[in-house]
């Protein structure tokens, strides 16, 4: 296998990753359709297929890998047992050059949204709006008109807009909101905790049917703030919190007799207007065992 070959891929995949994961919501699933494209590009370029626009063309193989990935999914996804979150990129929050990485990363938040649209919405949002492809290679992955491809494109959108919450405050205000909520989480004060939540707060739990986790979102400051102190009473005994980034965001990672991933979307006003908890081992792979 040519070295070059092999190189040119290589400065390729950390871009392909990006892809495939803003569509997934899964760095595993990300990576085995990245390793694909790498099989189909290995072949292409074996048998003599000449790629002028290398980026180009894996990208659009890349997608249209993750459009078929993402149809097969939603029956195992409505099958899901609860909620479904994203698989979070967590990283340390002391680290500058995380930073400045990790706000690259597409929000969990926003991850929750698409995960709500057709494949082939999702595939034309993320391959137009985040990386710029045009509708006309965008047409040719859906199999589909370039009409049709600029609607689902803006179906998608539409959606999108509607549906995410999004943080207004910048990571250190996050981290003192969330330090602020943790608090009075763990102190039981419910009056504190609820004044740091949106009226309209939603907490959404995944537990992937292996771990106790609310099995629909729960709504309102006063329930939410119930519910984390309850979560937290029953199950958060000798835990260790340490701050991380989350998908670029404040978060914290939950270690000791629970194990957890926690983030939120704290708006300008110094309140959380989304709080997401992955429980599931199988998502936090890459965060550790928790032990």
């Amino acid at each position: 296998m040519p070295a070059a070959l092999v190189n040119e891929f290589e400065t390729e995949r950390p871009h392909l990753l990006a892809v495939a994961y803003r569509m997934l919501g899964s760095r595993a699933e990300a990576e085995d359709v990245v390793q694909e494209a790498w099989l189909r590009y290995d072949r292409a370029r074996v048998g003599g297929d000449e790629i002028r626009d290398v980026r180009g063309w894996l990208t659009t193989v890349t997608g249209r890998i993750c459009l078929d990935v993402l149809k097969s999914a939603r029956v195992r996804r409505e099958a899901y047992p609860g909620q479904w979150l994203p698989e979070p990129v967590v990283s340390p929050q002391e680290d500058p050059a995380e930073q400045v990485a990790q706000r690259q990363e597409v929000s969990l938040a926003l991850l929750v949204v698409l995960e709500k649209l057709t494949p082939e919405q999702r595939v034309a949002v993320v391959l137009h709006d985040a990386f710029a492809v045009p509708f006309e290679e965008i047409a040719e992955v859906l199999g589909t008109s370039v009409a049709a491809a600029r609607q689902h494109a803006s179906r998608g959108r539409k959606a999108t807009a509607e549906g995410q919450a999004r943080h207004t405050a910048d990571v250190a205000e996050q981290r003192r909101v969330l330090n602020a909520f943790l608090a009075a989480a763990a102190s039981g004060d419910l009056r504190t905790l609820a004044a740091v939540l949106a009226p309209d707060v939603v907490a959404i739990s995944d537990g992937g049917g292996v771990v106790s986790a609310g099995r629909n979102p729960v709504h309102g400051a006063d329930k939410v703030a119930r519910f984390v102190v309850g979560l937290l009473t029953r199950k958060a005994r000798n835990v260790t919190v340490e701050p991380v980034l989350v998908n670029g965001a404040a978060g914290v990672v939950v270690r000791g007799d629970a194990f957890a991933v926690m983030t939120a979307v704290v708006t300008d006003d110094g309140r959380i207007a989304a709080l997401y908890s992955q429980l599931n081992p199988a998502k936090l792979t890459s965060v550790g065992d928790g032990r």
